[in-house]
């Protein structure tokens, strides 16, 4: 789920509930932005006909439905997410289209507690960074995997190519009177995309033939307001900065981050810059 800012707890009684139907609303819109990612996310672990695939922190499952699609009627998924919501969402559009061999499981990426489960493949699409402890759930994806099981990760890189998403944090915070943190602190968006961190976590939790590369992601929509509402709905991140002030202090907040934020309209419309990582590896090498 997207969301570099103050980190997201997760715990029952869910924060990423609230955020859960705007996300599934604008899933047209995030699905033609993170098309290339996706794609590349499940080739790199080879899904196809009749593959076993765990998909971690799967949201409202746009991308379990590429992942349904690829695996076809003989072929299983389990969708993981900590919001129960999201799942319900995910349940439904998966049902509509005719999947049934897709099924839904709430659980926290960093305690799966699918050890020995045999998976052949297993993804997360923008989930990973929002785990406080990222290598308690990447040792648990290990070892969902059978011997040959292969992992792929997409997750948002340094703030350099980020620069809406810093903006947006660094104002919040300012705005909310609280200082400057690190935009690589654990559990926030950017928080692994310091240089470096991301293979390391992958070799410590056991992934060999591990590959880490930048995958430019821009954003394409008809203007900055299209952004910023679909932010105030779905940027839980953001919003839990913002929450404790006052309807007209967050309405103001919100002003000053158009007002940074327009400055990447174009005429044909407003691309924001978003710089990715997309990772993969794999159980034990074996090919």
């Amino acid at each position: 789920m997207m969301g570099a800012h103050a980190a997201v707890t997760s715990a029952p009684g869910q924060p990423w509930d609230v955020s859960a139907a705007a996300w599934d609303r604008h899933s047209a819109m995030l699905g033609e932005w993170l098309k290339q990612a996706t794609t590349e996310m499940l080739d790199l672990v080879r899904i196809g006909p009749g593959s076993r695939v765990l998909d971690v922190a799967a949201g409202a499952g746009d991308q379990t439905l590429d992942i349904a699609r690829r695996v076809g009627p003989h072929g299983q998924v389990l969708a993981t997410d900590i919001s129960s919501r999201a799942l319900g969402l995910a349940a439904d559009k998966l049902r509509a289209a005719g999947f049934s061999n897709v099924t839904t499981r709430v659980a926290d990426a960093q305690a799966l507690g699918l050890s020995g489960t045999g998976f052949d493949a297993a993804v997360c699409r923008l989930g990973l960074m929002f785990c406080r402890e990222p290598l308690a759930a990447l040792v648990g994806i290990h070892a969902a995997l059978n011997q040959r099981g292969r992992f792929s990760a997409v997750v948002f890189s340094q703030p350099q190519g980020n620069p809406c998403i810093a903006a947006m944090v660094s104002t919040a915070r300012r705005h909310a009177g609280l200082p400057p943190v690190s935009a690589f602190a654990p559990g926030t968006l950017l928080s692994l995309g310091q240089p470096g961190l991301l293979r390391a976590l992958l070799a410590e939790a056991g992934f060999v033939d591990i590959d880490v590369h930048v995958v430019s992601a821009p954003m394409h929509l008809p203007s900055c307001k299209h952004y910023i509402d679909f932010v105030r709905t779905a940027g839980l991140p953001v919003m839990a900065l913002l929450a404790p002030l006052s309807a007209a202090a967050q309405s103001e907040a919100w002003r000053d981050i158009g007002e940074q934020l327009a400055r990447f309209t174009t005429p044909s419309g407003w691309v924001g810059p978003n710089e990715l990582l997309l990772c993969a590896g794999s159980r034990d090498g074996i090919d």
